[in-house]
């Protein structure tokens, strides 16, 4: 996937960016048993190590000390920079996820425009959007760039952000010439800070599990300057069933669905719509799609999700 469950764009952990990003990851046995979530519940690593809590993992990965953190960062980054620029690298070889990760993606998509954006469909308002570990372009060459009028990516892997570039010149694309790729920033999250309301959504798919809770709060902080009134953001990523998955390789960590909604609320944003990943090879980790916003939905939204809230879960 565009951003791994890694950083470009990985999908199984190697296609997002954040130093690339990596879209999906295996869901190897290494998950904790029966472990409760949030910070303060325990995971594992991809050795099969287990930890008391996330707390007692970053202490071990970037301490306090800015040299390890500089670390955790390069040999992300340095994974990704070792994969071949292509739909099935970004993915970890499972390229063949990509049309239902899309699929899946653009029927959200739909719905958030419908609802948010409905001058959208008029073409009363100029989209754009950020796509986060952009990888080779992947996301925004096959949803993106139809939907929105500009489309900027990042993307700290440089292989990487030149095929997209090439990809996606003006040549090369089958929409209309209001439709484009416009600036192209090979940074990473950690260190981005986007130009003041400019996007209507930021995407970011596949690549926060490069990010240090700390980095991954700094960056929706940041960020949240950069969407337009009304804007959001959409968050797509590997799920960990307890409490997080580290993967030691890509210095990636996959989290729980509980511990991303801790740092959602560090983050002081707010869930609106979410959604899981259909017809998903099983021995990936699991993947959902987040829709969030800066300020409290209205009513009806909240209502809705009460009452589904409220419904029979299917357990697997």
């Amino acid at each position: 996937m565009h951003n791994s469950i890694l950083y470009s764009e990985p999908l199984i952990r190697k296609d997002f960016t954040f130093p690339v990003s990596k879209d999906l990851t295996f869901n190897r046995n290494t998950q904790p048993n029966k472990t409760r979530i949030s910070m303060q519940k325990g995971g594992s690593d991809s050795d099969g190590r287990e930890f008391k809590s996330a707390e007692e993992m970053w202490r071990e990965q970037v301490g306090e000390d800015q040299s390890k953190k500089t670390e955790w960062y390069r040999e992300g980054v340095g994974y990704w920079e070792g994969v071949e620029a292509s739909t099935d690298g970004v993915l970890g070889g499972f390229g063949h996820v990509s049309d239902a990760d899309v699929r899946d993606s653009e029927a959200f998509l739909n719905g958030l425009l419908s609802e948010l954006l409905p001058n959208a469909a008029n073409s009363q308002r100029h989209l754009v959007a950020l796509d986060c570990g952009s990888g080779i372009g992947r996301v925004t060459k096959n949803l993106l760039i139809r939907y929105f009028n500009e489309v900027d990516l990042l993307e700290p892997v440089s292989h990487f952000l030149e095929t997209a570039r090439e990809s996606l010149a003006p040549e090369n694309q089958m929409v209309s010439d209001m439709h484009k790729a416009t600036n192209f920033f090979c940074v990473p999250l950690q260190e981005f800070t986007p130009e003041a309301g400019r996007y209507d959504i930021i995407w970011v798919q596949w690549c926060i599990g490069h990010l240090t809770d700390d980095d991954f709060v700094s960056f929706f902080t940041r960020a949240k300057v950069g969407l337009k009134p009304g804007g959001l953001f959409v968050l797509k990523e590997n799920i960990a069933r307890n409490g997080f998955v580290l993967d030691k390789e890509d210095r990636s960590i996959t989290r729980s669905d509980l511990y991303f909604k801790e740092l959602f609320r560090q983050c002081g944003l707010h869930l609106y719509k979410i959604k899981d990943q259909k017809g998903w090879p099983q021995e990936l980790f699991a993947v959902k799609i987040y829709a969030l916003t800066t300020e409290l939905p209205k009513k009806v939204h909240r209502t809705r999700s009460k009452v589904q809230a409220n419904r029979p879960a299917i357990i697997k």
